[in-house]
């Protein structure tokens, strides 16, 4: 029954042994253990600063990057569209010389068909004006074969030549 009943004598003890080790807890385990706590306390506030910082840091950086991708967006852009603006530049260049070219030729291609025209003319007059001569040669030869014919072509010539 005394475990259930403590003693006068129990209870003394106990509180004095109680007091002892809390008094040398007090003066000597207290202020470390309190110092101790307290750097820890500051230790998880700066943790949980720092932590802070870094998300802050990462959303800023996050935001630079958006920042950075939606420029590098937007310059892409713009260098594809001066590129088409180029690359349209190039063709309307390319076709404009290409008709230059084309008509230059088509002219050139025409004035040497009007001299191949103008040459072939000249040739068929030439061989019409010597098919000329040769069939009146012909046709002289024909009727002044005979001494009479030759001596009245020749007064015929005469007359007309009075008359001219």
């Amino acid at each position: 029954m005394e475990l259930v009943n403590p003693g006068i004598g129990l209870i003394f003890w106990m509180t004095l042994s109680f007091a002892i080790v809390f008094f040398i807890l007090a003066k000597f385990a207290w202020k470390p253990i309190m110092s101790m706590l307290k750097e820890r306390e500051n230790s998880i506030e700066n943790a949980l600063n720092s932590a802070e910082k870094a998300r802050e840091e990462m959303r800023q950086l996050k935001s630079n990057h958006e920042q950075l991708l939606r420029d590098a967006k937007e310059e892409r852009d713009v260098i594809l569209r001066e590129t088409r603006k180029l690359k349209d530049t190039i063709i309307e260049e390319a076709k404009a010389k290409a008709t230059e070219e084309a008509e230059r030729i088509l002219e050139t291609a025409k004035e040497n068909i009007h001299f191949e025209k103008m040459a072939a003319v000249t040739e068929l007059k030439n061989q019409l004006a010597v098919l000329s001569i040769e069939v009146a040669e012909k046709v002289l030869r024909q009727e002044l074969s005979d001494p009479v014919k030759q001596n009245d072509y020749i007064e015929k010539i005469i007359n007309e030549m009075n008359f001219n």
